[in-house]
């Protein structure tokens, strides 16, 4: 017997508690798991209050992110006793995830863990943090370097925003962080960031198609009217890593920045990310993520706290990462 958080269907909604389960109830895959530790993210919040019909068959176990040890496999990739993790892949949509002390999961969806990361540490980083460094390494690719300028991080105080101001400044750019909550300006300061500024400042739809250049790159988690914005400001041979859509899922934005500036929009998609760049993205991250500040943005919570964490999250209410002890 172990436990897990369960979302069942109830009426026209969901509901979710803890309950016991057994190794027969989970589900096919060549890799058993035991889990230690998991993440909140805002789609596990919205997994569970039913929202976005994310689940499609119920009964079913949340949780995108998980970090543990194997226990049994048929995988030529890993032996009993190796430490892993996972994200992605629908892992807590589509499949059975983390909110558990133990997961069944094919052996081609998990990375090792990085040495000098704990399972805890990974599940800090979680899903947000490798969006995070795949952002940054996107950048990277497209020219971006210390000392090109200001690079921007919208929606900075979330769990990608957080770990991206961390990575950024951490590697010698100038970071200018864009928050709509100005209560988080001492802890984004704290992560690194050089100037805190008011989303407000993004959020006007721009006037002209060419605006005044004022960032060498930007990792983007709003979409909507500050993508265009940010977009119309980006310097010439600038990248946007567009990593949400807090803002919105649409784009109104003019083709000239493109045209006359060779500006970049970069998509970032971390679900099924090749297994190389994902095991490169999570060594990268044990070797430049500052753990202090990874600490720092770090909350931890039992297992029988999530159905009100995924309403604190959805309301905004949530700063940096919320790290789920599975066991507790």
């Amino acid at each position: 017997m172990f436990r897990a958080l369960v979302v069942e269907e109830m009426g026209e909604g969901v509901a979710a508690g803890v309950r016991d389960l057994e190794v027969g109830d989970l589900p096919a895959g060549d890799v058993r798991i035991a889990v230690a530790y998991s993440s909140l993210n805002y789609k596990d919040a919205m997994v569970l209050r039913g929202i976005g019909r994310l689940v499609r068959s119920y009964p079913h176990v949340p949780g995108i992110d998980m970090a543990g040890t194997v226990l049994e496999t048929s995988s030529p990739r890993w032996n009993v006793g190796d430490e892993v993790v996972l994200t992605g892949w629908r892992v807590g949509e589509s499949r059975w995830g983390g909110y558990a002390q133990q997961a069944r999961v094919s052996g081609e969806w998990l990375v090792s863990l990085p040495e000098g990361l704990s399972a805890r540490q990974a599940m800090a980083v979680g899903t947000a943090g490798l969006a995070a460094m795949l952002s940054v390494g996107a950048l990277e690719e497209h020219g971006l370097e210390p000392g090109d300028g200001a690079v921007l991080v919208t929606g900075a105080a979330g769990g990608v925003g957080s770990l991206s101001v961390a990575l950024l400044s951490a590697l010698g750019y100038e970071v200018v962080a864009s928050t709509g909550r100005p209560e988080t300006a001492a802890y984004l300061s704290q992560l690194g960031a050089a100037r805190v500024i008011d989303r407000a400042e993004l959020s006007r739809p721009v006037e002209r198609p060419l605006e005044h250049q004022r960032w060498s790159g930007c990792i983007d988690n709003v979409g909507g009217v500050t993508l265009g914005r940010v977009l119309s400001e980006l310097k010439h041979g600038g990248s946007v890593a567009a990593v949400g859509l807090a803002g919105g899922n649409e784009l109104n934005a003019s083709l000239l920045p493109f045209l006359l500036r060779g500006v970049n929009l970069l998509g970032i998609e971390s679900n099924t990310a090749p297994l190389p760049r994902r095991q490169a993205a999570w060594e990268r991250l044990a070797r430049d993520l500052p753990l202090e500040h990874l600490e720092r943005i770090t909350t931890e919570h039992p297992l029988g706290h999530l159905p009100e964490l995924a309403e604190q999250i959805l309301a905004g209410r949530v700063r940096g990462r919320v790290v789920i002890d599975v066991n507790a």
